[in-house]
C-alpha cells in the first residue's frame, strides 16, 4: 500500500500524472458536493449543509491547488516521494469524510433526495479512481471504503431499488479494481520500458563517444567537446590550445610483441596522459597511436610549451609491458586559438600540421604552430592544387645522381631523382612537392609514370650500370599499389636485377608486415633493396634482420663535416662495419668535398655519391657522362684508395 520508493522514476512518472489529473479530481468533487448540498439545502441542518461543505471545499482547493502548480515543475526526488506518500495518508480520512457526510444526509429529504446521495455517492467515486488509479495504493484504499460503506448501507435498506443499484456498485467496484490493477501494472512496464530504453540509449551514447580500449574520449567526442570549448573561449574572450600527439615507435613494438601487448601499451599511455591533466583540459584517442588534447586553461605560450615538454617526457619513459622495459615517444603539434586558428577546424589542422612538422623535424618534442608555418602551410596549399591538376607526363621529369665506387674509380649506377616544372609555379623543389603529395597521398600518381621513365632512360646504359628508384611509403603500404610497380618493370624489358628500390625507414615502419610482403615480392623479381636514409629513424636493426635488404645507404646528415666531428665519424664507422658484418653493400650520401672522401675511404667506404663528383644531371648527360668515362679521367685528380 505504499509507493515505489525504490524506484525513484517510477515516482517521477506517478507524481507527473497525478499532476495532471488530481486537479481535476478535486474540482469534479466540489462541484458533486455542492450540487448534493443544493438538493438538501431546505430539509438538512445547516452543519450538514454549509460548515462541512466549507470544511471540505477549503481541504479540496489547498489540495487541488498544490497539485495544479507543480503540474509542469516537478520537484526533487525526495520531495516527489513525501508527496506521494502524504497522499496514500491523506486518501483514506478524505474518502471516510465525504462518505459519512454524504450518508448523514440520506434520512433528510424525499426519495429523490435520496436517490441523489446515492448517485452521488457511486459516480463521484468513479471519478475519484480513475484520477487516482497511477497511485495505486490511494485509488484502492478509497474504493473499498466508499464503495463497501456503500454496498453495506444501502443493500440493509430493504428497498428494491436501493439493493439492486448497491448490487451493481458492487459488480462495477471489482470491475473497476481489476481495471485499476491491469492498468497500473501496464503503467509501471512502460515506465519501466522507457527506463530500458533510455539506460539503453545512453549505454549507446557512451559507446558511440568512447574508446573501448582505453576508455578516453573517442574521435566523435572530442570534436563535440572542441566545438563547445571553442564557443565557450570565444564567449569569454579567453586563449585555447588543440594538441595532437602521435606515437613514435609504437608500429615496431606492435609487430615485434603482437596486438595484445599493442593494446595494452596504448592503454597505459591513456592512462599516463590522462595523469597530466589539469582543470579545464579534455584528452582523446582519435585512432590508432594518435591522441588529442584540448587545453581550454586560458595558458600563455611558456605554459603551453612547459606541459608539452611534460607530455612528451611521460611519453618517452619506458613502458612495463614485458620482461623487458618497453620504449617509445610522442611527438607532439599544438595550436591556439584565437591567435594562430580561427574556427575549431582552423585549430585542430593547424595542430596537426604543428605534429607533421614535428615528425619531420623533431621528433619526440613538441611543435608549435607558427605564423612561418601558416605561411608553410598556404604555400603547401598552392602545391597541392597545382598538383592535383598537374599533367606528369609533361611537368615531370628526372634526373640522375651517379653513385662511384672508390675501388674502380668508376660509375656503377644512377639514382632517378624526381623534378617538377609547373607552367605557373615554375620550378619546385622536391623537398618542398614530395611532402605534399605524401600527405595528401598523390604520390601513387607520381610514381609508375616517374618509373616508366627512369627505366626507358636505364635502358640505353650499358649493361653492367645500376638503377636506383625512390619509393615512398604510401608505394609499399598495399598489394595492389605494389602490383602496379611490378607490371610496370615487367612491361619496360629493362632487367629487374639491374634496378635497386630504395625504401625509407619510415616507410618499414607503417605496417612491416604489408612492408615485408611487398619487399618479398620485389625480391622475387630480382630487384635489389636499399634502405634508405639508415641511422636516422627506429628500429633499423630489427628491420635488418626482417627485411630483405640488399643495400642501406648512409645519410648525409652522418657526412657534412664528418672529418671534424668525431661523433659523426664514429657512427658512420659503426653503419659501415655493420654493413660489411651483414654482407650488404653500403651507399654514402652528400659527399661533398675532398675532406670528407678521405675520411671515407680511411672507414672502408667503397660506394659514393655526392656532389663532389657530380649534381644530378639530365639523361643525355648521364649518357654522356658514362661515355666520356671510358675515355677520359673525369677530374683530372687522384683519388684515394679505398681500404680493403
Amino acid at each position: 500500500m505504499s509507493p515505489p520508493l525504490d524506484n525513484p522514476r517510477l515516482l517521477r512518472a506517478q507524481y507527473i500524472a497525478l499532476a495532471r489529473q488530481l486537479p481535476l479530481m478535486y474540482f469534479i468533487l466540489v462541484v458533486n458536493t455542492w450540487a448534493l448540498v443544493t438538493t438538501h439545502l431546505d430539509n438538512a441542518p445547516r452543519w450538514l449543509t454549509l460548515y462541512v461543505p466549507l470544511a471540505m471545499t477549503l481541504i479540496c482547493s489547498v489540495r487541488g491547488g498544490m497539485w495544479w502548480r507543480m503540474r509542469h515543475h516537478p520537484p526533487a526526488p525526495e520531495l516527489i516521494a513525501r508527496a506521494l506518500v502524504r497522499t496514500n495518508l491523506l486518501a483514506p480520512p478524505i474518502a471516510t469524510a465525504f462518505t459519512l457526510w454524504s450518508l448523514a444526509l440520506f434520512p433528510y429529504g424525499d426519495i429523490y433526495a435520496q436517490s441523489h446521495v446515492a448517485f452521488y455517492m457511486a459516480i463521484t467515486v468513479i471519478g475519484v479512481i480513475f484520477s487516482m488509479m497511477h497511485l495505486r495504493p490511494a485509488a484502492q484504499s478509497t474504493a473499498l471504503i466508499v464503495n463497501l460503506v456503500f454496498v453495506v448501507f444501502f443493500s440493509t435498506k430493504g428497498n428494491t431499488a436501493f439493493t439492486a443499484t448497491a448490487l451493481n456498485v458492487l459488480l462495477v467496484s471489482i470491475t473497476m479494481l481489476v481495471i485499476l490493477n491491469n492498468h497500473y501494472r501496464a503503467f509501471t512496464r512502460l515506465v519501466d520500458a522507457q527506463a530500458k530504453a533510455e539506460q539503453l540509449s545512453d549505454e549507446n551514447l557512451k559507446l558511440a563517444n568512447e574508446d573501448s580500449l582505453t576508455g578516453l574520449p573517442n574521435r566523435r567526442q572530442f570534436f563535440t567537446t572542441l566545438d563547445r570549448e571553442m564557443a565557450n573561449a570565444e564567449a569569454r574572450g579567453t586563449r585555447l590550445a588543440v594538441g595532437i600527439i602521435d606515437l613514435d615507435g609504437f608500429k615496431p613494438v606492435n609487430d615485434q610483441f603482437g596486438h595484445s601487448v599493442g593494446d595494452r601499451l596504448l592503454a597505459q599511455v591513456g592512462q599516463r596522459l590522462n595523469s597530466l591533466l589539469e582543470e579545464d583540459m579534455h584528452l582523446a584517442r582519435l585512432g590508432g597511436d594518435e591522441f588529442a588534447l584540448i587545453l581550454a586553461n586560458d595558458a600563455n605560450d611558456d605554459a603551453l610549451v612547459a606541459f608539452g615538454q611534460r607530455v612528451c617526457d611521460a611519453l618517452a619513459t619506458p613502458f612495463l609491458l614485458t620482461d623487458l622495459p618497453v620504449q617509445i615517444g610522442g611527438s607532439l603539434g599544438m595550436a591556439t586559438f584565437p591567435d594562430m586558428a580561427t574556427n575549431a577546424i582552423e585549430a585542430f589542422e593547424y595542430a596537426d600540421y604543428a605534429l607533421y612538422h614535428s615528425k619531420r623535424t623533431n621528433r619526440g618534442a613538441l611543435s608549435m604552430f607558427t605564423a612561418c608555418h601558416h605561411q608553410q602551410l598556404l604555400h603547401e596549399g598552392v602545391t597541392e592544387q597545382a598538383l592535383r591538376r598537374a599533367d606528369i607526363e609533361q611537368e615531370f621529369h628526372l634526373v640522375f645522381q651517379p653513385v662511384i665506387d672508390l675501388r674502380t674509380q668508376r660509375t656503377v649506377s644512377f639514382e632517378a631523382l624526381a623534378r617538377w616544372h609547373n607552367p605557373k609555379l615554375g620550378d619546385v623543389s622536391p623537398y618542398h612537392f614530395i611532402p605534399v603529395a605524401e600527405r595528401i597521398g598523390l604520390i601513387n600518381r607520381l610514381t609508375p609514370p616517374l618509373l616508366r621513365k627512369a627505366l626507358a632512360t636505364a635502358n640505353r646504359w650499358p649493361e653492367d650500370i645500376r638503377l636506383s628508384f625512390n619509393l615512398s611509403a604510401h608505394d609499399c603500404a598495399s598489394d595492389e599499389v605494389a602490383g602496379q610497380i611490378v607490371e610496370v618493370i615487367v612491361q619496360s624489358g629493362f632487367d629487374p636485377g639491374r634496378l635497386d628500390l630504395e625504401i625509407t625507414e619510415t616507410a618499414t615502419m607503417q605496417d612491416i608486415v604489408q612492408v615485408q610482403r611487398t619487399i618479398d615480392g620485389f625480391r622475387q623479381l630480382g630487384c635489389g633493396i636499399s634502405l634508405d636514409d639508415f641511422g636516422t629513424g627506429y628500429s633499423s636493426l630489427s628491420q635488418l634482420h626482417s627485411l630483405a635488404f640488399t643495400k642501406i645507404k648512409i645519410d648525409r646528415s652522418f657526412v657534412t663535416g664528418l672529418h671534424e666531428k668525431p661523433a659523426s665519424y664514429k657512427i658512420v664507422k659503426s653503419l659501415v662495419a655493420l654493413s660489411m658484418d651483414m654482407q650488404l653493400d653500403c651507399i654514402v650520401e652528400g659527399v661533398e668535398t675532398r675532406s670528407e672522401l678521405d675520411a671515407l675511404a680511411s672507414l672502408g667506404c667503397s660506394l659514393v655519391q655526392g656532389y663532389f663528383y657530380s649534381k644530378p644531371m639530365s639523361p643525355a648527360s648521364a649518357e654522356a657522362w658514362l661515355a666520356q668515362e671510358n675515355t677520359t679521367d673525369r677530374r683530372q685528380c687522384s683519388l684515394p684508395t679505398a681500404k680493403p
